[in-house]
């Protein structure tokens, strides 16, 4: 059988987070509301999936998509809309954070964010660029953040869940903050949440990111797969 993150996003819209996809997904092909993220993915590889596929990127400009990069998805592609780029990602999972090398002292001040924080995290997220975030991308959290002097200054989330696994994301520092361990504070809250509740943590990292990967291994992540992440162009075009 496949394993579940092997599709992660395709098992996500068509599980757990079917309730925030678009009226006219199908169960050939999903695309998630455009003011939450940018997902779209088909079943198979089928014709029916394709076409499928297809009508949801012209309806929807902007998706992206993420298969496994040696997997059978992998040239699966709308035939519609071009292909803008295409970016090589990790996934990396976690079943056990390992011990924290931050030094002693007090324990970090967080709250959960709400509906109300949204602009402050769009405009956070589009600053220090962590991934695709949207409007209303903090629906698929709960998202925590760090504030200071009022502003949102580091904030860390979840995104996609699928059966026994939740992908941490969202996570950034406003420029300005880096360097006092905020990132990976935050982080451990939200995997150690996860895996509390039985469910093992997950995070998609750029490939060529050595430092972000690296420190992913430090918190307890280990790369389970190459993973492809397609950013389609805004407007309709053909694609040989």
């Amino acid at each position: 059988m496949p394993h579940p993150l092997d599709r992660a996003v395709w098992n996500a819209l068509n599980g757990r987070l079917s309730h925030l996809t678009t009226a006219d997904s199908t169960a050939l092909a999903r695309r998630i509301d455009p003011e939450v993220g940018v997902f779209l993915s088909a079943a198979d590889g089928s014709d029916d999936s394709c076409a499928a596929l297809d009508a949801l990127a012209l309806a929807h400009p902007g998706a992206g998509m993420v298969e496994r990069s040696d997997g059978p998805m992998a040239g699966v592609l709308p035939r519609s809309v071009a292909v803008d780029r295409q970016v090589d990602l990790v996934q990396m999972t976690c079943t056990d954070l390992s011990p924290s090398r931050a030094p002693g002292g007090r324990e970090l001040a967080y709250e959960t964010l709400t509906e109300a924080d949204g602009p402050a995290m769009l405009a956070l997220a589009t600053l220090t660029k962590p991934g695709p975030f949207r409007s209303r991308t903090g629906e698929l959290g709960p998202f925590i953040g760090v504030r200071q002097d009022g502003e949102l200054i580091a904030m860390a989330g979840r995104r996609l869940r699928v059966d026994g696994f939740t992908e941490l994301s969202g996570l950034c520092t406003h420029p300005d903050h880096r360097g006092r361990g905020l990132a990976a504070a935050l982080a451990r809250v939200v995997v150690g949440e996860i895996l509390a509740t039985g469910e093992q943590a997950f995070l998609h990292a750029f490939a060529d990111h050595h430092d972000s990967i690296a420190f992913y291994r430090r918190m307890g992540f280990e790369v389970r797969a190459p993973m492809t992440y397609t950013i389609l162009a805004e407007k309709p075009e053909g694609r040989p």
